[in-house]
Formats: C-alpha cells, structure tokens, sequence
C-alpha cells in the first residue's frame, strides 16, 4: 500500500511538472509570436489574387489576413511567379507586370492598415514596430527578364528583391535543377555568361539571388559570381528528402559559408521521403516533426545563422499537417522549443537571419554604386 501511495504522489509530481512546464512552453510561444519577426521568403498568394482572390478573407488558399496575424507574420515576399510557359510568345514581362500590380493593387493598397510596402530591412522593422505586416516581392523565374538587363532594373524600381535564376525551365541565364533530363533543351553546364552579368547586376542594385529550382552546377556558379550572400527561398534537405529542389549539405555548407541562408520549403514532397516517392493517387502528407528534421538537418551543416524559413504555401497543394497554412507558425514555435532551441534561436531562423542577409546585400550594393559612381 506504501508503494502505491509513493507511486501516486510521482505521478502527481510528474503532472504538476509537465503541466508547469507546458505554461512555460505556452508563454515562450506567445512572447515569441509577438516579438520576432517572422519572414516568410516566399509565399504564393499573389497567383490567386491576379485572378480575384481576395486576401482579406480566402479560406480556399493557405493565406489570408486573419491567418497571418494568427500565425504572428511580421513580413511576406509575395511571390511574383511567372510559369514557364508565358515564354511561349514572348508574354514572360507582360505577366511579370500584371503580378507585380497584384501584389501593390490587390494586396498592399487594397488593405493598408494591415500590409506596410517595404524594399530595405529597416523597412520590414519599421512595419514591425507600426504592428504592421511589411509586404516585398520576390521574382520567381529568371526567363521574366527576357534575357535583358534593362528589364531587371525595371521589375526592381518597381519593387522586386530577389530573383530565383530559374524556375522549371532552363532559361538564358542558367539551367534548372528540373529541366536537366530534357533532350529538346540545350544546356548550360550551369550559370552563363549573361547568367553572371545578370548576377553581378543584381548585386550592384541590392537584390538578392535566389538560387532555388537552379541546377547544382548552376548554384555554384552563381555562389562564386555573386558578391553578396544568396538565398535559397524556398528550399529543403536532399539528405532527408532526395528530390532535386533540396539542397545537398555541401551546398548548403558552401551557402553558410559565404553567409547565406536557405529557406525551409513546406511543400510535403521536399519535406518527407514517404511523400515524395507516393503515387500521386495517394498522397502521403509531411508532418510538423518533417519540418523541424529539415530546420535541424540545416543548422547541424549550415550553423543556426544559415536557416529561414521560405514556405512556398499556395504554390503547393500539399502542406505538413500541423502546419497547414499561415496561422499554424506558434505551433512549429513549440515544436522547436520542445526540441531545444531558445528562443533566440528561433528569432533568427524565423526573421534575424534573412535581416541580416538583406543588410548585406544592401552594403554591398552601395559599395559597388560607390565604386562605380552609379
């Protein structure tokens, strides 16, 4: 009777313990959902909008505004995605144009008490401190440039920050991880000569280089090219998921090494292996546990200062369950809190980091106008 006695206390203990423990959990969340600024690196909403999606109430997509106060975002790159097919005719800038307007007349000027327009990190900290949502764009694909430099300058006075050099499509700037395989395509053997030009135009403006979707040899040109640090926006590991838009941990060694960050993609193919190889008839979805691997695999190789986070939510119809869409960011908070990291830690991976990047890039930009009297 004693040992029962003894043993129902334990497990009283132990209750009050993890009880006491989980508020200390519940208010690490909720501090941190208030204070960090979470960057999300690449969200698809604006394909929607351009047809009519309203941001401000769109239960059918990933995103909206309620649910991005839920999930406490602090800053969005609306992606700016022009499909590979728009290169069909020449209608790659027409497109580029019509999404950009989305992004400013659909979202940022339809709701202005919610979004704040924002090009600089001072900016997306400026919204922050206004309790504001700061809204960027990022171009995705780089065949929207059309192969022109002046057309690059164009899309960034207009707002843009970052290019992704490729999407599905192997363009005149570089080859795509995705198009390698295609024999009616002809290859690069990674960044061109205009691919390096555009690059180093990139950096002189202060727009970042995304090399997700680029073939490997393509990212290591554009790593070596590049003066700045580059991005992945929206990208995994291939050690966890083998697909061909994850990055290998050399890539992503060689990424931290020059101070750049990738980007944890939510797309539940890139997230778990069991997704990737399912038929398409029976989509097995990634988890929230799939998530923190990836975050956890990227800074045992990259270090903590080398992960963000780049969802790609409404440019993939498969999301992890338990974090399903935007709202769902306090929960990937406890979980990573749950498996060690401070909160300092998540500050960083949530927004520090890509803060940090984006004031590099800028430096650089200025460094390089300077030089050049341009």
């Amino acid at each position: 009777m004693r040992d029962l006695g003894l043993a129902a206390l334990a497990l009283l203990l132990s209750g009050a313990l993890f009880a006491a423990d989980s508020k200390k959990i519940d208010k690490q969340v909720a501090a941190i959902t208030k204070s960090a600024i979470l960057i999300d690196t690449h969200n698809d909403i604006p394909s929607f909008t351009v047809d009519g999606a309203d941001i401000g109430a769109s239960p059918k997509t990933h995103t909206d505004i309620t649910r991005l106060h839920t999930g406490g975002v602090g800053a969005v790159f609306f992606s700016v995605y022009v499909a590979g097919t728009y290169v069909n005719g020449n209608h790659s800038a027409n497109r580029t144009l019509q999404m950009i307007d989305s992004v400013q007349h659909d979202i940022l000027d339809r709701y202005p008490e919610t979004f704040s327009p924002a090009l600089t990190a001072a900016d997306i900290e400026k919204a922050h401190r206004h309790h504001k949502i700061a809204g960027l764009m990022g171009l995705e694909g780089g065949h929207a440039i059309e192969d022109s430099p002046r057309l690059l300058r164009d899309y960034y006075r207009l707002g843009v920050r970052y290019m992704t050099l490729t999407h599905w499509n192997t363009n005149g700037l570089g080859d795509s991880t995705t198009d390698l395989n295609n024999p009616q395509v002809q290859h690069h053997n990674g960044l061109t000569p205009l691919g390096k030009e555009v690059v180093h135009e990139m950096n002189r403006l202060g727009m970042m280089v995304d090399i997700s979707h680029t073939a490997d040899k393509t990212f290591y040109d554009a790593l070596e090219a590049s003066q700045a640090p580059i991005i992945a926006s929206h990208s995994s590991c291939r050690a966890i998921t083998n697909a061909a838009r994850n990055m290998t941990d050399d890539m992503i060694k060689a990424l931290a090494k020059k101070g750049g960050v990738i980007q944890i993609n939510m797309n539940c193919g890139f997230l778990s292996q069991k997704s990737a190889d399912a038929p398409k008839d029976a989509p097995v979805r990634a988890t929230l546990a799939d998530v923190v691997a990836h975050i956890d695999h990227a800074r045992q190789v990259g270090g903590i200062d080398a992960v963000g986070i780049g969802t790609d939510f409404d440019g993939i119809t498969c999301t992890p369950e338990g974090l399903d869409d935007v709202s769902k960011f306090p929960a990937l908070t406890r979980a990573l809190l749950e498996k060690g990291y401070s909160p300092a830690d998540i500050k960083k991976i949530y927004g520090g980091n890509t803060l940090r990047l984006m004031r590099q890039v800028e430096k650089v930009a200025a460094q390089m106008q300077r030089s050049h009297g341009a």
